[in-house]
């Protein structure tokens, strides 16, 4: 399994309406269909010392291989969010694993 996460920090000040844009867009990412499964949450209310909570949103995302996840990245719709909401956010932090 390959498993891509996106960490999101959005820019100071956005309206509620580019919020709910923003949204939109990366609720949009589920419809790729080489996607097995689909997140897209908020920082939990947990408190602990190695918790980073400074991100505004993260989308988790697995593919059966890598090849699946190469295709998402040139998805129309992928292609699309980034063309529609790069605007929105100051901040991107990924992180892609495979299984072991």
């Amino acid at each position: 399994m390959f498993v891509h996460v996106v960490n999101f920090w959005l820019k100071k000040g956005l309206s509620e309406e580019e919020i709910q844009q923003f949204e939109a867009g990366v609720l949009s990412l589920g419809k790729v269909e080489t996607v097995k499964d689909f997140n897209v949450g908020k920082p939990a209310n947990t408190d602990r010392p190695v918790i980073d909570r400074s991100y505004d949103y993260c989308l988790l995302t697995t593919f059966g291989d890598e090849a699946g996840h190469d295709y998402y990245q040139t998805a129309p719709i992928h292609l699309e969010f980034i063309k529609n909401c790069a605007q929105y956010w100051d901040r991107v932090l990924i992180y892609d694993s495979e299984s072991i």
